[in-house]
């Protein structure tokens, strides 16, 4: 399970001996040193790495790092806000040792996600691990809440001995083709290897629709929890394709033109351990609360793009009637719709029925796109939000006038629209808290300014092999 309560100067009781323990266990084991992860702003991957010997101190005592990275783009230029960006303090990396976990693919290294905490002792306000947490603190005292979260993850496959800066398909077979996992059969059996020898419970992978494609989805968890495990997988995914002589890109858009990747989010609301979204009187079993809490993250779509969909490759995958959900639309289990109900198999929908968000991918950082996922939904519940009439079918196919009766309109078509919907609202910002909202904002307008007139070749290729 995930650790629950903020990191503290010292050591959350009982951390340095568990560390102690950890620290010997992973010795005998051949583990030399541990990777200290967590994503930033711009959704990429950030660490630092300890011996092994030194994780008792680390539980202790945190590992210095410079808050200034909360303003890195994706392409390692700086930004700034009126808080963050410069080069002055420090902060300090708390691992939450109940992840730790052994790398399969990686011998001789494990891997725990961090939380982060001023010098003082303090939260530190851009920590988007932290911001998550206390989110679903917030929901289960305030409203009696509780959510189980899976991200599913996709990608390709390129062959490794192209020039860096271009994409060959590692594989040549059709879209879920049964070809396409014979070529790549003996990558994919070590990754589940990998991932089962580090306790990550695996639904299925599959062979996806773009060149090279692959998905690969989780059994559900509570949020954070379910956030560490998308950075994990993604770790995973990618050393074992190393150890097999290919390059892996969880990039929305590899190629222009083409199905990108994405990262639908699968979301589940219990009370007292009874669902939201199943047994209930309201459309498909949902019930009041299950449907205003589907109708809160409808309604805040245009401004949660600026966290679902953060990069100028994001709106090249955004495109109609490519199952990306890039309408204010919701049905039950139409792919094209961005909000989609999931009811689930009959006698197991008070387990399985969720709400899916399809307007999201892997430039995001998970733990931000969670924790604004919620925050929508919650105050739907609270305000008794009402889910406009379901759409069917392709919403890009509906006239005018049948849009606009069904509440069908456009989601952004650029991170700059995203980003004017997400600073006009408050319900998202005051999620965030000043700080890390300000960092969203002045992050994606950098990443904008970055490739301000470049084609979707350019964009494409400029970010293809970042995520």
């Amino acid at each position: 399970m995930t650790t629950l309560a903020d990191p503290v100067p010292g050591g959350r009781p009982g951390d340095v001996a568990r560390a102690a323990a950890l620290s010997g266990e992973l010795s005998g084991r051949g583990v030399h040193g541990i990777v200290l992860s967590y994503v930033d702003t711009a959704g990429i991957g950030r660490v630092k790495t300890v011996p092994t010997a030194k994780l008792p101190a680390v539980a202790a005592r945190g590992v210095g790092m410079s808050p200034v990275f909360d303003t890195f783009l994706a392409h390692d230029a700086i930004v700034t806000t009126d808080v963050l960006g410069s080069p002055d303090g420090d902060l300090r990396l708390f691992p939450d040792l109940e992840q730790l976990v052994a790398l399969a693919a990686q011998p001789g290294w494990a891997w725990a996600p961090v939380d982060r905490i001023t010098q003082d002792g303090t939260r530190h306000p851009g920590c988007s691990r932290t911001v998550l947490r206390r989110v679903v603190a917030d929901a289960a005292e305030r409203y009696g809440l509780e959510f189980r979260a899976g991200i599913e993850i996709e990608w390709v496959y390129g062959r490794g001995d192209t020039p860096c800066d271009t994409f060959v398909p590692a594989t040549t077979g059709p879209a879920y083709g049964a070809t396409r996992q014979v070529e790549v059969s003996a990558c994919t059996a070590e990754l589940l290897a990998a991932l089962a020898a580090q306790g990550v419970d695996v639904d299925q992978l599959h062979p996806e629709y773009a060149p090279g494609q692959f998905e690969l989805s989780v059994g559900a968890l509570d949020p954070v929890a379910a956030a560490d495990r998308s950075v994990l997988v993604r770790q995973t995914v990618r050393a074992v394709a190393q150890r097999h002589g290919l390059r892996v890109s969880f990039s929305p858009a590899v190629t222009p033109g083409t199905v990108g990747n994405g990262g639908h989010v699968h979301l589940s609301a219990r009370r007292d351990g009874v669902g939201l979204h199943s047994g209930g009187d309201r459309r498909h079993g949902m019930t009041a609360d299950g449907e205003s809490f589907t109708a809160g993250i409808l309604a805040r779509l245009p401004a949660l793009l600026a966290v679902t969909a953060p990069s100028p490759a994001s709106y090249l995958r955004l495109k109609p009637s490519r199952w990306a959900g890039v309408f204010t639309a919701w049905g039950l289990e139409t792919r094209e719709c961005a909000v989609r109900v999931i009811a689930g198999a009959a006698g197991d929908r008070d387990r399985e029925a969720n709400v899916e968000v399809k307007p999201v991918d892997l430039a995001a950082n998970p733990y931000l796109a969670l924790a604004c996922l919620i925050a929508a939904g919650v105050d739907g519940l609270a305000r008794n939000a009402v889910l406009p009439p379901e759409v069917t079918g392709d919403p890009a196919l509906l006239t005018q006038e049948e849009a606009a009766a069904l509440g069908v309109a456009r989601l952004p078509e650029s991170l700059p629209q995203a980003v004017e919907a997400f600073r006009a609202d408050p319900v998202l910002r005051e999620a965030l808290g000043p700080v890390l909202a300000d960092a969203v904002t002045a992050v994606r307008e950098g990443e904008s300014a970055a490739v301000d007139g470049w084609d979707e070749e350019r964009i494409a290729a400029a970010y293809r092999w970042t995520y």
